[in-house]
């Protein structure tokens, strides 16, 4: 199995990033795992402490799940990959089924900073992209797929997603293998990275 890890800042385009490899190769043959997937449970807390809980921070994450799966991905086995709901800020009690393939995509703001994770990374890329830039983008999508507002987006933006990003998640640019200038919109990157995976997938 290859592993490719994708990572980057909020709003750097890394879900456009994956879903342009996608239109590129046989999605069939590509396995997929998203690190928002495995944000830890907080539905025992209510809905306003959920909603100020700081996402952007590694402890956040659930990695030993994540790590469990990806070992049980690479032996063969399918998974039952949770999912996350933006708008509860809980995961919900439907999973979804992740078949092993030759190609596993994985993204996320933090992967890269995971030592454990980055080892199991044959491919590791990070997306550069300038800070207002980002910020517009997680206005825009905070607001139109999590519901909520521009102030509280800014609000939060400025307590957490900023100050993480330059904590943990800029310095973990240091162990990628490809810096993608300009982001998700970069359609060179997005054929070079391509051309890797069906390189792998003709592969013997």
């Amino acid at each position: 199995m290859f592993i490719i890890g994708i990572a980057g800042g909020s709003g750097s385009g890394k879900t456009t990033l994956v879903n342009s490899i996608l239109e590129r190769v046989p999605y069939d043959q590509i396995s997929l795992l998203t690190q928002d997937s495995y944000y830890k449970d907080s539905s025992h807390l209510p809905i306003e402490q959920r909603r100020v809980l700081n996402f952007d921070h590694p402890d956040a994450i659930e990695w030993e799940l994540m790590m469990e799966h990806i070992q049980l991905l690479k032996s063969g086995h399918e998974i039952d990959a949770p999912t996350y709901s933006y708008l509860t800020c809980t995961r919900q009690p439907e999973t979804v089924r992740v078949k092993p393939n030759k190609i596993l995509l994985i993204e996320g703001i933090l992967i890269l900073t995971q030592p454990e994770l980055c080892e199991e990374m044959d491919m590791r890329i990070y997306l550069e992209v300038e800070s207002d830039y980002r910020l517009s983008r997680i206005i825009e999508r905070d607001m139109e797929s999590r519901g909520r507002s521009a102030h509280d987006v800014i609000k939060r933006y400025y307590q957490t997603v900023r100050p993480m990003h330059e904590e943990f998640i800029k310095p973990s640019r240091e162990r990628a293998d490809m810096l993608v200038m300009g982001g998700g919109l970069n359609s060179k990157a997005a054929d070079f990275i391509s051309s890797a995976i069906l390189g792998k997938l003709h592969e013997r």
